[in-house]
């Protein structure tokens, strides 16, 4: 089974790279016929609505979500969601019923062809350079005003430790609270199931949405509160699931 689930990710990854090439003509194309915002809308919903789907049933992944319906696709949110494997991005990208950007690490930009797309469609940031970080946070504020929801990962990089979620920082709480921007939850249920670092089987993935929390009228000061309260639902949801489980 271990062997299976090794075979089945190289799979994944060579298919997500041959089909990653195979959209760049469309969304080059983007850019030439509808130019600067146009077009990276276009592209963005392109890849979390066409190329993701797509991907997910050729390795045989299904989404089961629940809680999309509190979600208005014309409202800019800040989202938060956690993060245990490499598949978590495209999940949760389709999981969205609009598009979002990511906040996303500069690293991503060092895989072939991928790495140019993180550039062209994501916000990103040095996690080692203050300034990069910095200017991140203006960007964000930025993109919000725009009318963007932006997700970030509030555990900051893929949690490999034990525990079910790892230590989160204040950094989209922050943001969320200086923009008023209200903030939802997006987490995902199962992944230990399908997906556990770079190990991937068939399944179905159970993602739930929380929220809108409303930021209006917070301080730095309710950071700590807010940022307590959305892990604890985090953990509410997947113990819920696990006992569940058995």
């Amino acid at each position: 089974m271990a062997i299976f689930r090794k075979i089945w990710a190289a799979y994944a990854a060579i298919l997500f790279l041959v089909l990653m090439t195979l959209s760049l003509p469309v969304i080059l194309l983007n850019m030439i016929v509808a130019p600067g915002i146009p077009a990276l809308r276009h592209n963005i919903w392109y890849l979390h609505h066409f190329f993701t789907p797509l991907f997910l049933t050729l390795v045989g992944v299904r989404l089961r979500i629940e809680g999309r319906e509190k979600l208005d696709k014309k409202q800019s949110y800040v989202i938060v969601g956690n993060h245990r494997s490499s598949l978590d991005f495209i999940v949760h990208a389709h999981a969205f019923p609009g598009v979002f950007r990511f906040l996303a690490k500069q690293e991503l930009q060092k895989i072939p062809v991928f790495g140019w797309v993180v550039k062209k469609m994501c916000l990103n940031v040095d996690r080692r350079s203050a300034m990069s970080r910095a200017r991140s946070v203006v960007a964000l504020k930025q993109q919000l005003a725009e009318g963007w929801s932006i997700f970030i990962y509030p555990e900051g990089s893929r949690n490999k430790s034990d525990d079910m979620l790892g230590p989160f920082y204040d950094g989209a709480f922050r943001i969320a609270i200086q923009t008023g921007a209200p903030l939802v939850i997006e987490t995902i249920l199962n992944m230990y199931e399908i997906a556990e670092g770079y190990d991937l089987s068939p399944g179905v993935v159970r993602i739930v949405w929380d929220g809108p929390i409303s930021t209006a009228g917070m301080t730095a000061a309710d950071i700590p509160t807010l940022k307590s309260e959305v892990e604890q639902k985090m953990r509410e949801r997947i113990t819920a699931y696990m006992n569940s489980r058995g």
